[in-house]
């Protein structure tokens, strides 16, 4: 491959002799390449490297996709912001999920536009109850790690049927904040994926 790379396009015969073997000891090697995308031939041109990766090339490289390569930053509000300023947050922020923090900053719940939605229906006043109120708590919230895939997390995204994660960082008293990873994170994962192999 490396003499294809440096040389294509490049015939079977030249790179035979390149190598001390016959045409026909190399015929085998060149097909089983060719056959994995590795190389391209061409009739009275010869192999040439396509760039194109094979199938099990493709996996590894979403195996090795972490979120610390494809997380945002957090959108963060405090346990005792009112409702109404939260959905402003929110809002503002364009997002689809805070995350609230404690005194310590550190993680005690989700908000999401649900969450929002239910709290809004009926006659209360949101400018008087706070986020605390209404949030999922721990342990309820799904989160991950920077360290943890991006397969990982889009597992888990789909089967909690939410948009969005606080990527965390573990602390001897709680979760600290330190990311988010979202669908349209996933997305560009992939895509970026796409990119790298002219899919």
């Amino acid at each position: 491959m490396d003499i294809v790379k440096g040389n294509g396009p490049i015939t079977g015969e030249q790179i035979a002799e390149r190598l001390h073997l016959t045409r026909s000891t190399l015929r085998p090697d060149l097909a089983i390449l060719t056959m994995a995308g590795f190389l391209d031939a061409r009739p009275r041109v010869g192999y040439f490297y396509s760039g194109k990766k094979t199938s099990q090339a493709i996996s590894d490289n979403i195996a090795q996709m972490l979120v610390k390569d494809f997380q945002s930053i957090p959108v963060v509000v405090e346990e005792s912001m009112t409702v109404y300023d939260a959905i402003c947050h929110m809002f503002l922020e364009d997002v689809g999920s805070l995350f609230v923090v404690d005194k310590k900053s550190l993680l005690s719940g989700v908000l999401s536009r649900k969450d929002f939605l239910r709290t809004s229906i009926g006659n209360q006043d949101l400018n008087k109850i706070p986020v605390h109120m209404i949030m999922t708590r721990m342990p309820n919230i799904t989160y991950c790690l920077k360290e943890d895939t991006i397969i990982d997390v889009a597992n888990k995204l789909m089967s909690r049927q939410i948009d969005s994660l606080p990527v965390v960082k573990e602390r001897k008293d709680g979760l600290e904040v330190v990311g988010r990873i979202t669908k349209t994170n996933i997305t560009r994962a992939f895509l970026s994926l796409a990119d790298d192999h002219d899919l």
